[in-house]
């Protein structure tokens, strides 16, 4: 399939749509209102700090709702306004935060079923809309969209559409595109279903792996045992890694990207020569800014002295996951909760450790004087990031009253 003839195909349609339909100031009133927050913004103002009794918050300089994100929401919010009685669906979550998508449930809009793993379109119906959410869709999917003649809102991450035009290059001059991501990720899916020969490696240790390979070699079997669902159809270790490019899911740790171009660029000069290496090896900078800034921030943030910190963001966040690794690596107790919800008690606290499922944590909030440092994924609403503090300041003065 020629990707980026559909796409210009699609882009020319009148049923396709990328930009709002002209109710961004209801919108924007309706978003102030459900998603910001004045305690938010006194912390911001006060040099994102806030004591209050025995409890200092030390909130993160760049966190929660990024352009992307917010676009994205506000573009759901105007295609009910402007679609206020036809059916409208969502091809995934709009965003990886829960009350967001609760909400778009209350408005009426429907969530494609997944089906043993797989989306099942078969509700939708001619002349229905339907949203394309954040991280992007499916070439695939976009293309029965289009042939059953729906109406398409692409709220698609301006960041994420310029991996997608990375790896049409990669394609364009036959370089196999190596997408540091999660094979399972829809940001990934969607970015991959753009590529021609495609490889995804989810750390530096696949990397390394794979660069190996090409340096020396070994077994095409157990390499293809290792990536089994990471790879283009048709993929030959053998034939597919001599020419590369890099891109990537766009929340993913910004130092790890930049040290799987390093090692690729690195090993493609070692196999081919510095003369050879712009016949072997394509990189653009696909690094999304909004996931820079937050990694940064919590760098910033985790160099101060905390007691705990909280991390702020749907489960299936992967850039939420990735700054609650930041705190770990630190060695600072964190915890990774979705909702104020999880704080069920001063010493009892539901959170998801890295890698594992959700656990009850005892005891989890220290006696005493303590420093909370607060981040959240760029899918958190401010209001949630306030309900999280609100609780955890409410608890601190009922261990202060218990005393007197």
């Amino acid at each position: 399939m020629d990707t980026k003839a559909f796409k210009r195909s699609l882009n020319s349609s009148e049923l396709y749509h990328r930009k709002g339909f002209g109710h961004e100031a209801e919108v924007f009133g309706q978003m102030q209102s459900e998603y910001q927050s004045d305690l938010i913004q006194q912390i911001r103002d006060n040099h994102y700090t806030l004591q209050q009794g025995n409890v200092t918050i030390r909130l993160a300089e760049a966190f929660g709702f990024c352009w992307g994100v917010e676009r994205a929401v506000a573009m759901a919010y105007e295609t009910r306004q402007h679609f206020p009685t036809d059916r409208i669906w969502i091809t995934n979550e709009i965003i990886h935060n829960p009350s967001v998508n609760q909400r778009l449930r209350e408005m009426e809009v429907g969530f494609i079923t997944v089906e043993a793993g797989k989306k099942d379109f078969g509700a939708v119906a001619e002349g229905d809309v339907v949203i394309l959410p954040a991280f992007g869709a499916s070439v695939q999917e976009m293309q029965l969209l289009n042939d059953k003649g729906c109406t398409i809102v692409d709220t698609t991450c301006p960041w994420v559409s310029k991996v997608w035009n990375t790896v049409e290059k990669h394609k364009k001059v036959s370089h196999t595109s190596i997408i540091h991501g999660k094979y399972n990720h829809e940001e990934t899916i969607a970015t991959s279903s753009f590529a021609g020969t495609y490889l995804i490696v989810l750390n530096l240790a696949e990397a390394q792996y794979v660069a190996d390979y090409i340096l020396q070699g070994g077994s095409r079997d157990e390499f293809m045992a290792k990536f089994s669902r990471a790879h283009s159809e048709g993929f030959d270790p053998d034939r597919d890694l001599q020419r590369v490019g890099i891109a990537n899911q766009t929340t993913m740790l910004k130092g790890e990207t930049e040290q799987i171009g390093k090692l690729f660029e690195h090993t493609m000069m070692r196999k081919y020569g510095p003369d050879q290496l712009n016949q072997h090896f394509l990189s653009f900078n696909t690094i999304c800014d909004a996931t820079q800034e937050r990694q940064d921030a919590m760098f910033q943030l985790v160099d101060e002295k905390l007691d705990l910190m909280m991390v702020i963001g749907g489960y299936n966040s992967s850039n939420t996951t990735h700054l609650q690794e930041i705190a770990i690596e630190r060695g600072i107790p964190s915890y990774h909760i979705d909702s104020a919800d999880r704080i069920l008690s001063s010493n009892r606290l539901e959170h998801k450790p890295l890698h594992r499922d959700l656990e009850i944590q005892e005891n989890w909030l220290p006696p005493g004087e303590i420093v909370v440092g607060i981040t959240s994924g760029a899918s958190t609403p401010d209001k949630v990031v306030a309900q999280v503090i609100e609780q955890i300041f409410a608890l601190k003065t009922s261990e202060v009253a218990d005393r007197l």
